[in-house]
């Protein structure tokens, strides 16, 4: 499969934290007639210990785009966001974008299906040749963790694991059904859940990461600044809002199988 990446003036290095980061917008063809794009920022002069594929909340559409030979995207999503930390700490973050036969975002059917596991496939062998085999792992959060869950589940041991941040355990509204019902277990490689335990929303309930912490492992999450937004939106405890940093330090400490905190205050 032909790889499609638009290169002229793509690649920006971005002086964070003393560190420098490349970022790079990718579309790869993935289905008929479809395109799925994601912007990937990688250290600069560092071999990337592992991957991350971020799959963000709501409709999962961050309009990424060239805009004046700059790459443009929403950037509010907690994922998304906090994708620079991720390469402080020496790995390589994918951002997904909808793909090109859902510009307006996608519902939880379609992030459950087939087509979508298609797509974050093809992004996941794209990594994999990028980066000599490191491995890939899918985090995702809100309903984001739809998207990092069901494809963990399809693909098996192509990816090393998934990280699921604010699940989406009930469904609600128009979108869909949620995780409610979904078999965490069914997914072969390790799962890590991060929940904050002042979660506001509705539908991503603290008490219910906390009855399989018995299963899986759970980072619980407290404190933080106060909100900025619905209960719901990355502004708040649902969105790690002033704990961005020490919940992706120890997202990436688990991923690299360093220790990590149970509960971050």
């Amino acid at each position: 499969m032909k790889t499609f990446v638009f290169t002229a003036a793509l690649t920006a290095l971005l002086a964070i934290a003393a560190s420098a980061i490349a970022e790079e917008l990718v579309t790869l063809p993935t289905r008929d007639g479809v395109t799925q794009s994601f912007v990937l920022s990688t250290p600069d002069k560092q071999k990337p210990a592992a991957v991350v594929v971020l799959f963000p909340g709501g409709p999962g559409s961050i309009k990424l785009r060239m805009e004046d030979g700059r790459i443009k995207f929403g950037e509010e999503n907690f994922l998304v966001r906090s994708r620079k930390m991720f390469v402080d700490g020496g790995v390589a973050a994918a951002v997904m974008d909808a793909p090109s036969d859902f510009p307006q975002g996608m519902d939880d059917w379609f992030r459950l299906g087939d087509k979508h596991a298609t797509d974050i496939a093809a992004v996941v062998a794209d990594l994999k040749k990028r980066f000599d085999s490191a491995p890939v792992y899918l985090v995702g959060t809100s309903r984001g963790t739809i998207s990092a869950a069901a494809a963990g589940r399809t693909l098996g041991e192509a990816v090393a694991g998934v990280v699921l941040t604010s699940t989406l355990f009930l469904g609600g509204g128009r979108s869909g059904q949620g995780l409610s019902g979904f078999d965490f277990t069914a997914i072969r490689t390790p799962v890590l859940f991060v929940h904050h335990a002042e979660d506001g929303c509705k539908f991503t309930p603290y008490r219910n990461a906390k009855s399989l912490a018995a299963q899986f492992p759970l980072i619980t999450v407290r404190g933080g600044e106060p909100a900025r937004s619905d209960p719901c939106e990355a502004f708040s405890a649902h969105g790690y809002l002033g704990k961005e940093r020490e919940t992706v330090e120890a997202m990436v400490n688990w991923l690299l199988k360093k220790p990590y905190p149970n509960n971050i205050d």
